[in-house]
């Protein structure tokens, strides 16, 4: 596959639904993975009605996608308290408002949280890539989820806060995870820059 032609291990870098990937990436491919550093991300959503109310949520975020396009929908997106900490200079308008209806819309209705059914909690002893797993301190949900899952990875995961930041960390205080990642990957990595 791509991953196996462009050069093999890496250390993969993921941030909310990306840290997702990364971390699917590391359950189903563990050979492609040397080290990960998972930003806001989950294994998913566990109590059923929970699952199917996101589902529900996202639907409908997807339908006003289709309805009023990108610009309306980044606008309600980065309006919820989720990014109440991200500065509008840092929240990389213009890049969110290049994706597509159709591409933003798919992305909900295909990959959010809510399509990780089962949730991937009872895998993650499998992961034997060293991970880092990071959130804002202000992010409460994920300071949850990433202490939950660096204590499900086990000994091979550690947890950390960037402080000043909520969700978004690496737009809100992007030096202080610049450093974090180049720490981990100097930590785990004999020869990393």
């Amino acid at each position: 596959g791509l991953l196996g032609e462009v050069g093999g291990r890496a250390v993969y870098v993921g941030y909310s639904m990306g840290g997702r990937l990364a971390l699917r990436l590391a359950l189903d491919r563990p050979d492609l993975v040397s080290g990960l550093v998972l930003l806001g991300a989950t294994a998913g959503i566990d109590d059923p009605v929970e699952r199917a109310a996101r589902q529900a949520a996202d639907e409908i975020l997807a339908a006003d996608l289709d309805r009023e396009g990108v610009t309306h929908f980044v606008d309600r997106w980065l309006a919820q308290p989720l990014f109440a900490d991200l500065h509008p200079e840092r929240s990389d308008l213009d890049a969110r408002r290049s994706n597509t209806a159709d591409g933003l819309a798919s992305s909900l209705r295909t990959a959010g949280t809510a399509t990780m059914d089962p949730p991937w909690w009872d895998e993650l002893g499998s992961v034997s890539a060293p991970t880092l797993t990071v959130a804002g301190e202000r992010d409460e949900k994920f300071t949850v989820l990433g202490q939950r899952l660096a204590d499900g990875i086990g000994a091979a995961a550690r947890f950390t806060t960037i402080a000043g930041a909520g969700h978004a960390a690496h737009l809100e205080q992007p030096r202080a995870f610049a450093d974090l990642v180049r720490a981990f990957v100097a930590s785990i990595t004999p020869h990393p820059f």
